[in-house]
């Protein structure tokens, strides 16, 4: 494990918590900053295994008291809210720039010839595809809007089957005006390139498809040199197990997924 990286999320944790007025319950061993600081670990060094990251983390010292795994489960489950709001109040903060990059990775719930047994989910909306691997995909896609330094402001959890446009108004709501968003060729659709102009003055550059009129040569270039962060993004994600989450519910996923945008906002910011 990478001491640098605990302290930077505990802290980073721990300050937001008390910027939120968030209180420990008095009679709690082990704070509520160290039970999320064990879950952004478990997903940045052991793909979201959480008994094992706190098992580890306990032996080394890093918690100030001990916990069973099911109990710390609890507390887990708990602070679900508080995760969420971490997150959100991170990426308000870190919102900054003129440039941001925009980009959906399938986050399956099981194997597509397994849909009609899985329990987590039902319907053929969660029934999709991943273009780019040529797969088909049983589960959400996660919808991620990031900066040019690869720190994630604002994502969005849909069924796989519902395409890249429907969550774009609500991804970029939060953007500075004048900002120029840059997506894949998922993202072509003039209607929506001028209402984003027009209502929220963003401009929406995607790559064009080869039967569309190609970009300004400047826009091809930044495209060109700029998509490589959300494709060095989504592979950090692949690496801490996003794509291969055992869950039994939406919540525990969503939670899971605000614990790895964590621990990746807190390893590209550091």
């Amino acid at each position: 494990m990478d001491d640098d990286f605990i302290v930077t999320a505990y802290v980073v944790i721990a300050e937001t918590l008390r910027a939120l007025a968030h209180r420990d319950h008095p009679l709690a061993g082990v704070s509520d900053a160290e039970v999320l600081t064990v879950a952004v670990v478990a997903a940045k060094h052991f793909p979201h295994h959480h008994a094992l990251a706190l098992a580890t983390m306990q032996r080394q010292g890093y918690l100030s008291g001990a916990r069973s795994p099911s109990r710390f489960n609890r507390r887990l489950r708990a602070l679900g809210d508080w995760c969420r709001l971490l997150r959100e109040m991170l990426a308000e903060l870190l919102a900054t720039g003129d440039c941001f990059l925009i980009d959906s990775m399938p986050v399956p719930a099981c194997k597509r010839a397994r849909a009609g047994r899985c329990r987590t989910v039902r319907g053929r909306a969660y029934c999709g595809a991943c273009p780019a691997k040529g797969e088909r995909v049983f589960g959400w896609r996660l919808h991620l809007v990031c900066t040019l330094d690869g720190i994630p402001v604002a994502f969005d959890l849909l069924p796989a089957g519902l395409h890249d446009l429907p969550p774009i108004y609500e991804l970029t709501a939060g953007l500075p005006e004048g900002a120029t968003v840059y997506g894949d060729k998922g993202s072509n659709t003039a209607p929506d390139e001028g209402w984003l102009w027009e209502q929220a003055e963003l401009r929406l550059v995607p790559q064009r498809k080869k039967n569309m009129w190609p970009n300004e040569w400047d826009d091809a270039l930044a495209l060109q040199e700029e998509r490589r962060t959300i494709e060095t993004v989504n592979s950090q994600l692949a690496a801490m197990g996003i794509q291969r989450l055992h869950v039994r519910s939406v919540a525990g996923l969503a939670l899971k997924v605000h614990a790895s945008l964590l621990a990746l906002t807190c390893t590209r910011a550091a």
